[in-house]
C-alpha cells in the first residue's frame, strides 16, 4: 500500500509540474498579447482569470477523458479488481469524485503561478521586446 501511495504521489507531482510547464510556456508565448491587453487597460484580475481559466479548461477536459477511461476500464476488470480492493468497489463514486477534485485543485495551483507572473507583466517591456 505504501508503494502504491508513493507512485500516486509521484504521479500527482509529475502532473502538477507538467501543467505548470505548459502554462508557463503558454504565458511566455502570449507575453506580447498580454502586454497589449494590459496596455489597453485590462486589469490584472482579468489576466489572472484568463490564464487560470485556460489551464482549468484543459484540466477539466483531461479529467473528463480520464474519468471516462477509468470507468470503462474498471467495469471491464471488475472481477480481477475485486481481489485487490478492500471494502471498496471498482466504481466507487466517492473515490472518483475525490481524485477529480484533487486533480482540479492541483491544476488550479499549477496554473496560478504563471498567471500571477503574467498579471505582473510590464506592458512597455513586453511590447518593446518584439
Amino acid at each position: 500500500m505504501s508503494l502504491t501511495s508513493a507512485f500516486g504521489l509521484l504521479a500527482l507531482v509529475l502532473a502538477s509540474v507538467g501543467i505548470y510547464g505548459v502554462m508557463a510556456y503558454s504565458v511566455a508565448q502570449r507575453a506580447k498579447e498580454i502586454g497589449i491587453r494590459m496596455a489597453l487597460g485590462a486589469p490584472a484580475t482579468q489576466v489572472l482569470r484568463t490564464v487560470v481559466g485556460g489551464g482549468m479548461r484543459l484540466a477539466v477536459i483531461g479529467v473528463g477523458i480520464g474519468l471516462s477511461a477509468a470507468l470503462v476500464v474498471s467495469l471491464l476488470v471488475t472481477e480481477a479488481a475485486k481481489a485487490t480492493l478492500y471494502e471498496v468497489s471498482a466504481t466507487d463514486p466517492l473515490t472518483f469524485l475525490a481524485v477529480s477534485v484533487l486533480l482540479l485543485g492541483v491544476a488550479a495551483l499549477a496554473s496560478w503561478a504563471p498567471a500571477r507572473r503574467a498579471a505582473r507583466v510590464d506592458p512597455m517591456l513586453s511590447l518593446r521586446a518584439e
